[in-house]
């Protein structure tokens, strides 16, 4: 079969007329593989037997850059209440941006496991296997530079609590990593060549501190899912938190210094029309993983509406 203006006597490969008539049943590999993980997701829930990691408090109240910083900006900053995280980078590196949160939630989730604040892995792979990305040169490298920029920043938060006689101010500045040895090896088959040579990163004490008296919890597979996704990543493993922590319904302003555009990672959406237009792009994500996430834009769109759920299913006690 010829297309419309094909010269006569050549053939047309099948997969083009395909995409022609039947584009819309033509699923690429990417979104075969993200519905895969959607169910796998919400089976899992339902049957409450989730894969479960870690991330810490700083980064969930506040998100982490979504896209890379301009050229030459070395500080962010993101606001939640009486919350303060100020994030420097370093000259050379400069600041972590999106997918670079992923090292973060691995290293508070080997924490966690290894219940310290020396963490060990086999290699790079295994961090790339954590949360379903693919294994490459393209890969190692850019994992190698979302190290740099991690190990490189210097973390700054606090919070203010008024008090009826007094006002309670805690501030810490820590980086995350005191040391790290860390060997890439290309092949994702071949182990260390010996314990000299495997993975080792060493958070720094405040980081661990951080990490050991507050782990919040997260659905690893849903992560998995978002991974190329940050800023719906950064509101799904929020409202995560903010739904399981919640009292009662609650109404979240969008926009002003304590609005939720101050506290997640997107401050090119700062404008009211996009950001809500963006937010409810995210949302419907979300629901796809979570159907029971009680999150939504109120009508007067002023305002995220959430209530108490959890995107955690509940274990049987026998399990717990």
């Amino acid at each position: 079969m010829r297309a419309p203006g094909q010269a006569r006597g050549t053939l047309e490969h099948s997969g083009q007329i395909l995409a022609r008539s039947f584009d819309e049943f033509i699923v690429s590999k990417q979104k075969a593989k993200k519905a895969e993980g959607i169910c796998l997701v919400r089976e899992k829930r339902e049957s409450a037997c989730q894969t479960l990691g870690f991330t810490a408090r700083p980064f969930v109240l506040c998100g982490l850059p979504i896209r890379r910083p301009p050229a030459g900006q070395l500080l962010f900053e993101r606001r939640n209440g009486s919350f303060t995280l100020q994030i420097t980078g370093h000259p050379q590196f400069g600041l972590p941006f999106g997918q670079d949160r992923l090292v973060p939630i691995f290293l508070a989730t080997m924490a966690v496991r290894q219940q310290s604040p020396v963490i060990r892995f086999q290699s790079a792979a295994e961090l790339l296997d954590t949360f379903g990305l693919a294994k490459g040169g393209k890969e190692y490298r850019r994992l190698v530079s979302a190290f740099e920029r991690i190990f490189g920043a210097t973390i700054f938060f606090g919070t203010e609590s008024g008090r009826s006689t007094s006002k309670v101010v805690h501030r810490a500045r820590f980086n995350f990593l005191s040391e790290a040895q860390i060997w890439y090896d290309r092949d994702p088959t071949q182990g260390p060549l010996s314990a000299e040579f495997a993975n080792v990163v060493v958070l720094s004490d405040e980081f661990y501190r951080e990490i050991a008296a507050h782990p919040i919890p997260a659905d690893l597979e849903a992560v998995k899912v978002l991974a190329a996704s940050p800023a719906v990543l950064d509101l799904f493993v929020w409202l995560s938190y903010r739904c399981f922590s919640s009292k009662g319904p609650e109404r979240i302003p969008l926009f002003g210094n304590v609005g939720l555009v101050q506290q997640l990672g997107c401050v090119e959406y700062s404008r009211p029309r996009r950001f809500r237009a963006m937010l409810e792009q995210w949302l419907v994500s979300i629901r796809a993983l979570w159907p029971q996430c009680p999150a939504l834009i109120t009508s007067d769109g002023k305002y995220l509406y959430l209530d108490s759920s959890n995107a955690i299913g509940r274990r049987p006690a026998s399990t717990l």
